[in-house]
């Protein structure tokens, strides 16, 4: 594979953002293997946006010679209040991620799994902080705050402000040449990029991905100075609103039903969900195609790339109800696996009193 196949694989959709490009082009130039990372959260079920679409994002990485190390983010997780602050859930729940991205097929050859627990064990990691620390204002870090953080600031308890010293710590800690984040967690990375040179140390790649939307259409909460950015974060896909999210293990119904509530106006493309996760789940490459069933009086089946599907459905002659059925189907076949590796009992194991017998989110 030449260098321009694995640049284009690393920056494939969901890819919004590189800094930079030239730098990434460098780093495969000079290093034989790099070293990329993610870090999540363990603070509840997976759904699309914690797992199909980090997964897809880590084959591509991995197809493209790069190692891939996913942090389990134990203690950022209780630093955030998830599940109370229990590291005995939170560790459980982060076993349960693994079992999640194994069942969507990544390379484990080329991927490692990193508990945040044995990374800040090491002495290094407190003394490298502390050296970071050292490199930052408070304004910088009020900026790279979590989402919620950034509007809560002056409320927030004071092991908050050590979240975005501690993401920085961890890419560095880490080895990663590449940091692999959602456009959420960007300012992180800009940090990142700013001290590294500063201590001595490297200025990552910073690669974003693209945050998938609620099913319940667009929103604005303030998050972001950027208006566009706003409307991502605000309005991403949460495990906290059952209704706008598509859980990893949801049986071939409730991805039907979920899919045929949601928001999805005819003719629109832009802040349009269902568009949205043809765009950066189904429809990737500009060779890639999907089957759109449609009755013959409307020119029944066709398939289309993306460019033909946008077309198609701004002039009206793919009905939403239709492109909803196709992406139903696409997803439920993908999702196959997970549902054979998960059952309901499983996910109860996991997930105590969060999931209901309807396995709807209620805590």
């Amino acid at each position: 594979m030449d260098l321009e196949e694995r640049v284009q694989l690393i920056c494939k959709r969901p890819v919004e953002e590189v800094l930079t490009i030239e730098e990434l082009k460098m780093l495969l130039q000079t290093k034989s293997t790099p070293v990329a990372y993610n870090g999540f959260e363990p603070s509840g079920p997976m759904h699309l946006g914690t797992g199909l679409l980090p997964a897809l994002k880590i084959k591509d990485f991995t197809q493209a010679g790069v190692k891939y190390k996913i942090l389990l983010a134990t203690w950022h997780a209780k630093l955030n209040n998830k599940f109370g602050g229990d590291l005995d859930k939170i560790r459980r729940v982060a076993k349960h991620f693994i079992e999640g991205w194994r069942a969507l097929g990544i390379d484990e050859s080329m991927v490692e799994f990193v508990m945040a627990d044995d990374l800040i064990s090491q002495k290094d990691y407190w003394e490298l902080l502390l050296k970071i620390s050292e490199r930052v204002t408070l304004s910088n870090v009020i900026r790279a705050l979590p989402i919620m953080g950034r509007k809560e600031s002056e409320n927030l308890r004071f092991g908050s402000y050590i979240y975005p010293l501690m993401q920085v710590t961890d890419i560095f800690m880490l080895g990663a040449d590449i940091a692999q984040l959602g456009m959420d967690q960007r300012k992180a990375n800009v940090l990142a990029k700013e001290v590294g040179p500063a201590l001595g140390l490297w200025s990552p790649v910073a690669v974003h991905h693209h945050l998938l939307p609620s099913l319940t259409g667009p929103t604005k909460m303030g998050f972001d100075e950027n208006p566009k950015l706003d409307v991502q974060i605000s309005s991403k896909m949460a495990k906290s609103k059952p209704e706008s999210a598509i859980f990893i293990y949801d049986n071939e119904e409730e991805i039907r039903s979920k899919l045929r509530k949601a928001f999805c106006p005819e003719k629109q493309i832009e802040n349009n969900p269902v568009i949205d996760y043809v765009k950066n789940l189904i429809l990737r490459s500009d060779s890639d195609k999907i089957l759109i069933e449609r009755p013959s009086i409307k020119g029944g089946p066709v398939e289309v790339n993306l460019t033909q599907l946008v077309e198609l459905y701004q002039k009206g002659e793919i009905h939403p109800l239709d492109l909803k059925n196709a992406v139903a189907e696409w997803l439920i076949k993908t999702l196959e696996p997970v549902r054979k590796r998960f059952v309901s009992e499983e996910l109860e194991s996991y997930f105590p009193n969060v999931f209901s017998k309807k396995r709807n989110f209620v805590a």
